[in-house]
């Protein structure tokens, strides 16, 4: 049977976990990240969790088909609510808002802690992410950033500090800070790109007039916006 082949977003995500570790998949939908794991050699075994019935019969059905149950245990689930402590060494979490994913590790936070690493990619709230993982005792140790279709998705290798790190400052948390420290090139295309978008924005407000106050307020707000963002391209180019 042919090698499942991930999407470049979902290769990312696997490439994070580190061999021989088991692996929690939570939102695990088709199965394909888990099968991949254990196809590779990576990981001894997965246990691939979803809160959806149709996506886990999915997943189940894929992994029956290439012989994997021994290694691949699919549970319904909703976050970590059925994991049970010790199952696995690395949590991976992928394709959720960051809202949501924030709500899955801190209902079940002795679950959360007792994973050696998680390897996270929220799609949405990344500034209140990334601050909420700070003030939770979390440390981003490597983050990455794919660019596929059009759409960039940040994803972040994270671990349980023994000692509290310092908060980043805002544009630290919004874009990442090691994104920013390892000058990202595919940062940098999405901090250009938004560049623009801001740009335009401003351009559309002050086209409209300025006179309502609601109007003045958004202009305000997406300026300081733009000047954030050029502050973090500049920290990218020097």
């Amino acid at each position: 049977m042919k090698p499942v082949e991930l999407s470049k977003r979902l290769q990312a995500v696997a490439d994070m976990v580190s061999v021989g570790n088991r692996v929690c998949d939570v939102g695990c939908d088709h199965g394909f990240v888990s099968i991949y794991l254990v196809e590779q050699g990576i990981s001894p075994r997965v246990l691939a969790m979803d809160v959806r019935k149709g996506p886990l019969s999915a997943a189940t059905e894929h992994v029956s088909e290439r012989g994997l149950t021994a290694y691949i245990a699919t549970r319904l689930s909703d976050g970590l609510h059925n994991y049970n402590i010790g199952e696995a060494d690395t949590l991976v979490c992928a394709g959720m808002g960051g809202r949501l994913m924030q709500r899955i590790l801190s209902e079940e936070q002795e679950k959360t802690d007792s994973f050696q690493e998680m390897v996270l990619q929220p799609q949405s709230e990344l500034e209140d992410f990334r601050r909420f993982l700070y003030q939770q005792g979390y440390h981003i140790t490597e983050e990455n950033m794919i660019e596929e279709d059009g759409k960039f998705y940040p994803l972040m290798l994270v671990k349980k500090s023994e000692q509290t790190a310092p908060v980043p400052d805002r544009i630290a948390c919004r874009y990442g800070p090691l994104l920013l420290r390892n000058q990202s090139q595919v940062l940098l295309r999405f901090l250009k790109r938004q560049e623009r978008i801001y740009g335009e924005i401003l351009e559309s407000l002050q086209g409209q007039g300025l006179s309502d106050a609601k109007r003045q307020q958004r202009f305000t707000e997406i300026e300081q916006l733009l000047k954030e963002c050029r502050i973090a391209i500049s920290v990218v180019e020097k």
